[in-house]
Formats: structure tokens, sequence, C-alpha cells
């Protein structure tokens, strides 16, 4: 079942999407050659805790840590690593904060000192493909409007998407249906209505979208060694069309 939220729930739910926007400020001041994923992560931590709110991600379903950090290759869940991160790399950054009952849910890819041509269109690419979905986050479309947005623009610039992890509903629980794909024909699934919030997240692979996981049991990573990129925002279906409730107000 789809749960709409009340203009009050709402109003939560921007408090808890505005935490994790300023986590995220935080961590991009310092996310720079020679840091380790583990200091954003106690960062990332710290500083949800200071705002009165909750880590969304440690200790759901048995994940460990408040931040999944995706370096490179890996796709998402990826585990904070004690490793300094280089010169060139990239890495996918997810995070989640819980406040006064409700879930705010966002990602970022960012680019660690000076990186490639390609690392570099690849994580443009995907972040744009999140606002061409969301193009179709208003009432009246239907659901895979927003996935065939997605896929349209990140394969008619020449990469893949990946299709085992999807985005989803999002307010009191981390994860509500609907599920959202992220590829699909348009015209399909629920009605979009005023009160639905949606979490869309493409994840977006330099060359085949195929990935496996690592024997870790969380570590997603592409099969062919390309590079992936992730970028999500918590998103309220409005009469207005869409708001992000994770973007700095």
């Amino acid at each position: 079942m789809i749960v709409l939220k009340s203009q009050k729930e709402l109003a939560v739910m921007r408090s808890a999407g505005q935490i994790v926007a300023e986590v995220f400020l935080l961590i991009k001041e310092i996310a720079k050659p020679g840091i380790t994923s583990m200091e954003l992560n106690n960062l990332a931590e710290k500083e949800i805790i200071k705002r009165k709110a909750v880590p969304a991600f440690k200790g759901y379903n048995g994940y460990p840590y408040t931040l999944c950090c995706s370096l490179n290759a890996q796709i998402v869940h990826g585990m904070p690593s004690s490793v300094p991160l280089n010169d060139g790399d990239i890495i996918s950054l997810d995070l989640g904060a819980k406040y006064n009952g409700f879930y705010g849910d966002s990602a970022i890819t960012l680019p660690i000192g000076s990186i490639s041509k390609e690392a570099k269109q690849l994580l443009a690419v995907t972040e744009e493909s999140l606002y061409k979905g969301m193009e179709f986050a208003s009432p009246g479309n239907r659901l895979t409007d927003i996935s065939h947005g997605v896929q349209k623009y990140v394969e008619s610039s020449g990469f893949s998407v990946v299709r085992d992890y999807v985005g989803h509903g999002v307010g009191r629980m981390l994860h509500e249906a609907p599920q959202i794909p992220n590829y699909g024909a348009p015209g399909r699934g629920p009605l979009l209505k005023p009160g639905m919030v949606l979490a869309i997240e493409p994840m977006v692979n330099q060359f085949s979208y195929e990935v496996e996981v690592l024997d870790d049991g969380w570590t997603a990573v592409t099969c062919d060694g390309g590079l992936s990129a992730h970028f999500e925002h918590t998103v309220a279906i409005t009469d207005n069309g869409p708001e992000i409730l994770t973007a700095i107000q």
C-alpha cells in the first residue's frame, strides 16, 4: 500500500531531508585525497546525532555503519574503509536520517581530487538523469514515466542503468511502496498523487548494467570493472509538481 503524507507529515519530512542535505554539505568540504571513507562515515554519524536525529542505515537489516561508501566500480552498499581515498577516485555516498519518526534519504557521487573526463561525464549524466526522471514526478503521471525518463537520458548518453536496484517510497519507514525502477516503458504502475513521497535514485554504470555482490554480502559492484555513479533525492509529489525534500532550502 502506498501511504500518502499529510501536510503536517511532509513538514517533518522536510526537516529530516534538511538534516541529510546539511551533512552532505559538510562531507563535500572534506572529501579530498588522503581522507578515508571511515572518517566520512564518522562525521556523518556525529552530525546526524548532533541534529537530534538517528542514522537511518546503522543497524538496518544488519548494516553496521551510518554511511554507504561505494568506491569507483562499487555501485551501492559499499562499506566505509580505513584506506585513504586517492586522487582520481569517485565515491558514491548514500545517507539517511530519521527525525521525529520520518526518514530522509539521499545519495551523491563525489570526485576525489582531479578525475578523468570519462568519470566527469558519468557523474554529470547520472545526476542529470535524476532530474530528467523527476520531471515526470507530478500528479496524473504514472510511476514508470519517471523510470523511462531516467533510462532514456542515460542510454542516449552512452551509459547503462542498473536494473538490480531500485528507488522506493519513503516515510515512516525507510523503504515503503512503491518500488521505482530506473528503466522501463512509460505509462505503467500506480498513478502519481499528491502526498506520495519517493526516493528516486538512478544508479548508472560506465559500461554494462550487470552487477554482482561481493562476499561481504553488501557491496554491489560492476561485473566488468567499469565505474558506477549514484544520485538520489527524496521527492514529494505535490499539486505544484515535485518538491525535493533533501535539497538545501
